[in-house]
């Protein structure tokens, strides 16, 4: 619970044995006040871990006047892991790491993510993360504050304006990202920098969204349909680790090619479909909590 809103993260999985326990154990060990929401340091036994930009005393210093152990409550509310046909055992390590586990046997990202949002829990506010270790849960908090101070209906995790571990991102990831983020500049007219996984929205936007994408093309119609619905975006900029294991996207010639064509094919047909932005440019917010 983060002032009164219930958090569910959704972490879409394959094979992801060698990271999960840590994701799903770092995001657990997010810590609020009961009586203030002011986010509290992780327990001394946790592998959380800011930063290295954001570990120092004003972390630790939260301001907060009420902050007894008995006052202590988890940030996030539950986690749901969609094992996507793993052949290892993410979803049992994920299972006895306190995560909801659902199957959505259908391979792609958006098929598992929308298996893991018909998971029937209360939903306020969702945040999507990658199983791989890639994202600092640390960092989640940020993710989620313009929703919650109502500035935005969707937030984006820009690795562009945040920092990138040498090699977290790969050369193909590095110019598709690039490519799409300029395509929707252009046809939408708003400065999109990034179309990063780790996001957080709304379950009334996500409804009003209507997302339909099973595969490489989720991230992007998340995107465009909440330009096209004149929702809100807002970019934060967030840390970005080289991933544990290897990438079923990047890491493969069939997997770039897939991923290609699903972004760059949802680009195009949402932009023939759907109403085009022919207003002025829509300024998109940064935010550098």
């Amino acid at each position: 619970m983060y002032f009164n809103r219930q958090i569910t993260v959704i972490i879409p999985t394959l094979n992801e044995a060698s990271s999960i326990a840590k994701v799903v154990n770092d995001l657990f060990a997010l810590r609020t006040c009961q009586q203030c929401s002011r986010e509290l340091p992780a327990p001394v036994n946790s592998n959380l871990e800011r930063p290295d930009s954001a570990n120092d005393a004003s972390y630790h210093d939260t301001g907060c006047q009420c902050s007894k152990p008995e006052n202590s409550q988890q940030l996030v509310d539950q986690v749901i892991v969609c094992d996507n046909g793993s052949t290892d055992d993410t979803a049992v390590i994920a299972n006895s790491c306190g995560a909801i586990v659902t199957r959505e046997p259908e391979q792609g990202y958006g098929a598992a993510c929308l298996a893991a949002l018909a998971v029937p829990v209360e939903k306020d506010i969702v945040v999507f993360v990658d199983g791989d270790y890639s994202v600092v849960a640390s960092e989640l908090p940020d993710l989620v504050k313009p929703l919650i101070n109502d500035e935005a209906e969707l937030v984006i995790g820009s690795r562009t304006l945040g920092n990138c571990e040498r090699g977290a991102l790969t050369p193909p990831q590095q110019f598709g990202n690039q490519l799409a983020s300029f395509l929707i500049r252009k046809l939408w007219s708003c400065e999109i920098t990034d179309l990063g996984p780790f996001r957080a929205t709304t379950q009334t936007t996500l409804n009003d969204i209507k997302m339909r994408d099973r595969r490489f093309g989720w991230t992007v119609e998340m995107q465009v349909r909440a330009l096209q619905l004149d929702k809100r975006i807002v970019e934060i900029p967030v840390t970005t680790r080289r991933r544990i294991g290897v990438s079923k996207i990047s890491g493969t010639l069939r997997g770039v090619i897939g991923a290609a064509n699903g972004i760059l094919g949802t680009i195009f047909k949402l932009y023939l479909a759907g109403p085009a932005r022919d207003t002025q440019q829509q300024p998109l917010t940064t935010r550098d909590y």
